[in-house]
């Protein structure tokens, strides 16, 4: 027997027809490249949505085609979402960070119908275009007075094309499974590969991440969205937000230090997501002006562990409070997020925040298990670490085209390449990934918690760790550090400063100072390219 209930499809235009209809005045504000601030409602975005909708088609746009963004983020970007994945169609956020080559490949792997590109974007689209023939329309995210001179084929003005059309548009309806984004991995190894989410799990992950022991939003909420629309949908943000009529706040283009700090300030922001680096450049900003929050009360970061100094820097200093996320594009992308329970109100202060120094509990829709080398599940202990396997309602079961294969464990598991151990309450904490643990002498060592020991140090603005050979022991740690401007640190202070933190066999082998580290197109420490730079290294005890 099977419930009486009514089977209505989760659609994402539902999200903006109900913020139209519940929260139609709550504003999104948006900070743009022509210059002013941009300032309008949930109804006026719907409005502008729906004309969008009715101008796909009539530029050869159907169901089911890719129409790529290469955009920050803003409120015409915010449109394309609703417009594009609402009208059946698939909206495919494009990071611009990546390697050229990487960016061809993508486009033509997806073979995108449409590129919509904001104007920082213009030289970079005039090389795309004679590579990707598929496109046939380029549009430019702007009015016809700021219009680039261009040699674009196919190039047309968003404003002109909204100006077109009526808003007279019933968004259609259709299976919950259907494709509605799709989102592609940095490719650290080989291609980039497409992670094609739905209606049905984009919705869902939605309603997670807003809960009360995750983003926690509400209709009273201020919410900027620095992490970009171009990564993972800004981490589900641009949906959730509008579901419960939180004000939403775009930083556009300028992601620095003075125009992030100003924007929290001026729209009353209480909560935001970002990377641990923006971070980074934005406290240090705060620290030289003597700058305090107003309304900031907490952040969720993710994309890297948010060092334990910075967390506490945050708490004590500027009394925000750190929610520790962890996922990956495979998971649309949020898994986890680090909240306490009731059993642990009667914790010391120095407990919860060991506790807050994990990645946090599962959202409802997602299991999670560690498992050894041979695949068996490892107890819930805290202390045996493992690789990570997940899987869920929006949790990818295998990538677009079938790219590198069938992706998941023989168990219908997917293996996510971190390490972690899960502890008795569910807690999630990532000592590393599977191929950044650092094998010595048959042990493991974790580059996460030497780097972030490094960082605790005040001399210190950044730092990485990464296994060099060794003839002995495998590998053995090198510890690369930037130093603050300024800053006066040697090699036997830093190697001194771990003393008692961890064991001796943990200690790096050596030391080198480097003005800056690289980061991927996500804004990670980029590992790879260390590892390379780093190949030919000969450590000191070689």
């Amino acid at each position: 027997m099977q419930g009486l209930m009514m089977n209505t499809p989760l659609m994402i235009s539902s999200l903006i027809r109900h913020a139209d209809r519940c929260h139609g005045d709550s504003e999104i504000v948006s900070r743009t490249l022509e210059g002013p601030i941009h300032r309008y409602t949930y109804r006026d975005a719907h409005l502008r949505a729906r004309r969008l909708a009715r101008a796909l088609p009539r530029l050869g746009v159907e169901p089911e085609d890719r129409v790529a963004t290469l955009a920050w983020n803003g409120y015409r970007h915010f449109e394309l979402y609703y417009a594009v994945s609402g009208s059946g169609a698939i909206i495919h956020t494009i990071n611009p960070r990546l390697f050229h080559d990487q960016l061809v490949y993508i486009v033509n792997d997806a073979e995108d119908r449409m590129v919509f590109f904001d104007l920082t974007f213009t030289p970079l689209v005039e090389k795309l275009a004679p590579l990707c023939p598929g496109v046939k329309h380029w549009v430019a995210l702007t009015d016809r007075a700021h219009l680039p001179q261009s040699a674009l084929p196919g190039l047309s003005c968003y404003e002109d094309l909204l100006a077109a059309e009526s808003d007279d548009f019933e968004w259609p309806e259709f299976d919950e499974n259907t494709a509605s984004g799709l989102c592609y991995t940095s490719g650290t190894t080989g291609h980039p590969k497409g992670v094609l989410f739905s209606h049905r799990s984009t919705i869902l992950h939605a309603f997670a991440i807003a809960l009360p022991d995750a983003k926690n939003l509400r209709a009273t909420s201020s919410v900027l969205a620095i992490v970009p629309m171009f990564h993972v949908n800004a981490w589900g943000i641009p949906y959730s937000a509008p579901m419960v009529g939180a004000k939403l706040v775009f930083p556009g283009a300028a992601l620095d230090g003075a125009s992030l700090y100003e924007l929290l300030e001026s729209e009353a922001v209480d909560s935001t997501s970002a990377v641990p680096t923006v971070w980074m450049n934005l406290l240090n900003y705060m620290t030289q002006n003597k700058l305090r929050f107003s309304t900031l009360k907490s952040s969720t970061i993710g994309g890297a562990a948010c060092p334990p100094a910075m967390m506490k820097t945050l708490s004590e200093q500027f009394g925000v409070r750190v929610h520790h996320g962890w996922g990956m594009t495979e998971m649309s992308p949020v898994g986890t997020v680090n909240a306490p329970k009731g059993c642990h109100q009667g914790l010391s202060e120095e407990a919860k925040f060991q506790l807050a120094l994990k990645q946090g509990r599962p959202l409802y829709g997602v299991e999670m298990k560690v498992v050894d080398g041979q695949g068996t599940e490892l107890p819930r202990d805290g202390k045996s670490a493992g690789e990570v396997l997940v899987r869920g309602p929006w949790v990818l079961r295998r990538y677009y085209k079938d790219a590198g294969g069938n992706p998941l464990a023989t168990d219908g598991w997917l293996p996510t390449g971190d390490v972690g151990t899960i502890d008795k309450d569910g807690y999630l904490q990532i000592t590393d990934r599977s191929k950044d643990v650092i094998k010595s002498g048959g042990e493991w060592i974790s580059s996460i918690e030497l780097e972030n020991i490094a960082v605790g140090h005040p001399s210190v603005a950044e730092a990485a760790v990464i296994g060099i050979r060794h003839p002995k022991w495998d590998e053995r740690p090198l510890l690369i550090v930037v130093k603050r401007s300024d800053a006066d640190l040697s090699k036997d202070e830093m190697l001194k400063f771990y003393e008692g933190k961890v064991a001796k066999w943990w200690l790096p082998d050596d030391v080198v100072f480097v003005d800056e580290l690289p980061h991927t197109a996500t804004g990670k420490l980029s590992k790879l390219t260390l590892r390379e730079q780093f190949k030919d290294y000969r450590l000191p005890t070689c």
